[in-house]
């Protein structure tokens, strides 16, 4: 029974030391198992920490980046706004210049406005004290005469009247003169801006003929092809060439208008090498037009030399050579202005050489005369003027200088050379077929001219010389004073400016001579 009561313990021993073991193994195990989860867990922290920082990496990446872009973005959109601000600012500069400019001119005429009427005011006051005086002066004379020769108030009065006729003519005759030339200088410069607006507000058909250019076209396919798409070709051809191309109805042709002949015939040859080589596009527009502008600097550079060459003068400055031969491509009443000047200088070296003046320097200034016309659609004022200016600020010689601005009398001439360059001008332009005037045409303004002077009453003789450009009329002295001579002069060019059409300006000249001869005995 102890045997086996001592078996029973040990076995219970051996149980409770096994359950113990056991419970110690799985304690273990589940330690080594929580271990290993833990680690495990670690990793997937570890991992997500890692996949996190990465995230988060490339999301600052992409932020830079987009705030980058952002950037740029701002900065482009500041810098077009300040670019529309500078040119809205230089716009409104300008604007305001304008208007300052028109309000000093509104400022000046106001002036001139007030001074007139403060003339006029004089003047009239004047008048009415003038005819109180005359008013006395009548008075007196009536009764001096009615005193002293006894006669009747009737015949008084007729022989007053007579007499008063007799002043009033030479007193109107000289007062009206007094006003004309007052009113030339005051109305000149009105005058000037009046015709000014006018020719911009009306192109005629003389504005027509001298500013537009035709150009054939070959089929009318074409003129959508110079067009382009949504018009860059057309725009393309106008910015490169500064002139405006017009395509309308009118058949196979398009239109080339400028105020600058030399851009005219630059745009015109660019066109016709476009429509020969067929490829029209922006870029093959810009080639053609600044190869072509090469060859028109290179031909306007030798029409001048060539025109020096003709004359036989020494060379002349670059850039008149330029501007002379840019008139080989202006015309004035269908006369070629290079040829014009060509003429004019050949014709002064021949009154110079006649007269024992220096025909060098003599067709120097004729060769230069109408140099102003290569820049006059540029600047203001009359071309003689301009060519003036030009001459001067490239070193010409004074004479020369005062002779291309003295040519149409708008300067008064100085010296023998100014006075032989206006007379080779006038020669020039005024000789039959010279300005697209046939020969019928020409005599019968010729004709008209004598017709109308032998028209007034006193005349005895009258001349067209100088090609119908001026008028002589010899007047009886006896039926025809110095008084009434102005009075007709003035009476004859209103006559002609009404009846007749013809170029330029008609001078009209009265000769009154009176011969007294006596013999001795």
């Amino acid at each position: 029974m102890m045997w086996l009561a001592n078996s029973g313990l040990h076995d219970a021993a051996l149980v409770a030391g096994g359950v113990v073991a056991g419970i110690l193994l799985f304690r273990w195990v589940e330690k080594r198992r929580h271990a290993a989860i833990q680690a495990e867990h670690d990793a997937i922290l570890n991992r997500a920490r890692r996949q996190a920082e990465d995230l988060n990496r490339e999301a600052r990446m992409q932020a830079a980046e987009e705030a980058l872009k952002l950037r740029a973005q701002t900065e482009m959109a500041f810098a077009a706004r300040d670019r529309e601000l500078a040119e809205a600012e230089s716009r409104l500069t300008e604007r305001e210049r304008l208007f300052n400019q028109q309000f000093e001119s509104l400022v000046q005429q106001e002036q001139k406005l007030r001074m007139q009427e403060k003339a006029a005011a004089q003047a009239a006051q004047e008048a009415s004290e003038k005819q109180a005086q005359y008013e006395e002066l009548v008075r007196q004379a009536r009764e001096k005469l009615l005193n002293l020769a006894r006669t009747t108030e009737e015949e008084a009065r007729t022989l007053l009247l007579a007499q008063l006729e007799k002043d009033m003519v030479s007193d109107v005759s000289a007062y009206s003169r007094h006003l004309l030339e007052e009113a030339r200088v005051r109305v000149e410069e009105k005058a000037r801006r009046a015709l000014a607006i006018a020719i911009q507000r009306y192109a005629g058909d003389h504005t027509s003929e001298t500013t537009t250019t035709s150009v054939a076209l070959p089929s009318e396919e074409l003129k959508g092809r110079i067009i382009g798409r949504d018009g860059r070709n057309i725009r393309a051809f106008e910015s490169a060439t500064g002139v405006t191309v017009l395509i309308d109805d009118t058949p196979n042709a398009v239109v080339l208008s400028a105020f600058d002949p030399v851009r005219r015939e630059l745009a015109r040859m660019a066109m016709e090498r476009l429509l020969a080589d067929g490829r029209i596009h922006p870029t093959r527009i810009e080639e053609v037009v600044e190869k072509v502008r090469h060859e028109m600097e290179e031909s306007i550079l030798r029409f001048g030399e060539e025109a020096v060459a003709r004359v036989g003068i020494p060379p002349l400055h670059p850039e008149l050579l330029k501007m002379l031969g840019s008139l080989r491509f202006r015309q004035s009443f269908s006369q070629n202005v290079l040829d014009h000047s060509i003429e004019v200088a050949q014709l002064t070296g021949l009154l110079a050489a006649e007269l024992g003046l220096d025909p060098v320097m003599a067709r120097r200034a004729g060769l230069l005369h109408d140099i102003g016309k290569a820049v006059s659609h540029e600047v203001e004022g009359p071309h003689a003027q301009a060519g003036a200016e030009i001459a001067r600020r490239h070193g010409e010689p004074p004479e020369v200088v005062s002779a291309v601005a003295c040519h149409h009398d708008q300067v008064p001439q100085n010296g023998p050379l100014a006075v032989l360059v206006s007379a080779a001008d006038a020669i020039s332009a005024a000789r039959p077929g010279a300005r697209s005037e046939t020969m019928g045409v020409y005599l019968k303004r010729v004709e008209d001219l004598e017709r109308i002077g032998m028209s007034f009453e006193g005349v005895e003789k009258v001349y067209a010389v100088q090609a119908g450009r001026e008028l002589r009329v010899f007047v009886h002295p006896d039926k025809v004073n110095d008084d009434q001579a102005y009075v007709l002069a003035r009476n004859l060019a209103r006559r002609i400016e009404n009846e007749l059409h013809y170029p330029g300006q008609i001078r009209i000249t009265v000769l009154r001579e009176t011969r007294c001869i006596e013999f001795a005995k």
